[in-house]
């Protein structure tokens, strides 16, 4: 059973409603010796999430000619997946101050076609339905009010932070269901972020729960991790974007923004190592 954690109900400079994510269970400290943590806030709001550092090594990540070996520096990665409440302040806007003619020139994300949570549950869970450009648009966005180059993990830093996420003991069933919501538990939908137990490098839900988009040296659209809906999550679970995913949005083109069909679509944060920033 994961450790305690609690919810701050805070308002954001326009008036909107944020529930921020004040603290998360403690983790073991075998299982972060070697990894920096640190917080970040977003600026004009009480929203906070954490970050925790990498150790970096040898991967053998996908390539458009074959699997081939990367080295890996360290690199930090988000704690848990993205949540609606570090998201709508980009979404929304709730981040603009009266006036403020700067925040109103970013692009910010259309209205969406439904609604992107499918009513699941919103504060305190992770954002869903994301196209790798919304994305993308949200860490340059955060980049700009944190002044640190967020980003998302390349898809050899996700494999190697899930390598040492599996850790030493075999990832079985067991292991699986006190960690992971997947196939066998979570009832064909998104949970709460940090309802889990920790991994062995003490984050939440890096399988299972959403799939999480990362980078690839080729451009292929490609998830990591698995979602809630698969019977099989972990290190190896791979998906590549098709038009499945946004099958019923009507527009033409299709929206940037959302994916009409993806709600097992999410990301996670990435940064390097200050002093070794992109």
């Amino acid at each position: 059973m994961c450790g305690m954690r609690h919810w701050t109900t805070i308002a954001g400079p326009a008036g909107g409603a944020l529930i921020g994510l004040a603290a998360l269970s403690p983790v073991p400290t075998a299982q972060v010796a070697s990894n920096a943590r640190f917080h970040e806030t977003i600026s004009g709001t009480l929203v906070e999430f954490e970050m925790v550092r990498v150790p970096g090594g040898r991967v053998e990540a996908p390539g458009p000619d074959g699997p081939a070996w990367a080295d890996v520096a360290d690199f930090h990665i988000g704690r848990t997946e993205v949540t609606w409440d570090m998201y709508d302040v980009f979404a929304l806007g709730l981040d603009v101050v009266a006036g403020d003619a700067g925040a109103d020139a970013i692009a910010r994300p259309s209205n969406p076609y439904g609604a992107p949570d499918y009513g699941w549950g919103h504060a305190g869970f992770p954002v869903m339905s994301v196209t790798r450009d919304a994305a993308d648009a949200f860490c340059a966005w955060l980049s700009t009010k944190t002044g640190r180059a967020y980003r998302l993990p390349t898809e050899a830093e996700w494999q190697r932070a899930a390598a040492l996420a599996a850790g030493d003991e075999a990832l079985d069933g067991a292991r699986l269901h006190a960690m992971a919501w997947f196939g066998p538990n979570a009832e064909r939908r998104t949970r709460a972020v940090a309802t889990r137990q920790p991994d062995a490098l003490g984050l939440f839900d890096l399988f299972g729960n959403t799939a999480e988009w990362v980078t690839t040296s080729d451009g292929a659209r490609v998830t990591r991790g698995g979602s809630y809906r698969d019977d099989s999550v972990g290190p190896d679970a791979r998906a590549v974007q098709d038009d499945s995913w946004n099958e019923t949005d009507p527009q033409l083109p299709k929206s940037r923004w959302w994916l009409s069909d993806g709600p097992f679509v999410g990301f996670r944060l990435a940064a390097s190592v200050e002093g070794d920033q992109p």
